[in-house]
């Protein structure tokens, strides 16, 4: 018996937002992690696929993306990291009131 495709896709969206929420980088955990509790339901199957390459990356290089220290490598400047990206100001305010 296999799995439904609902399941199997429910499956990857709980498995990225555990991989994004436990990286080993704290600033990266709650950045990524927050990002991928509030948009990976919505992501379509490509942005899937590009959040888990980003998510492959070493800690030091995409939280340097993410926060502008560093420019991304044209393989990785895509839509879903500029999302990501964007996000970081709405992050900083939640950490900033507790959250």
């Amino acid at each position: 018996m296999t799995d439904a495709p609902d399941d199997l896709k429910d499956a990857r969206l709980r498995k990225l937002k555990f991989r994004a929420s436990r990286r080993g980088f704290r600033e990266a955990d709650l950045i990524i992690g927050l990002f991928a509790q509030a948009e990976v339901d919505a992501m379509s199957a490509e942005d899937l696929d590009a959040f888990e390459i980003l998510l492959e990356q070493p800690d030091q290089f995409l939280y340097g993306w993410i926060i502008g220290r560093e420019p991304p490598p044209p393989a990785f400047d895509g839509p879903v990291l500029r999302r990501l990206q964007a996000f970081v100001p709405k992050t900083h305010r939640h950490m900033a009131a507790g959250g």
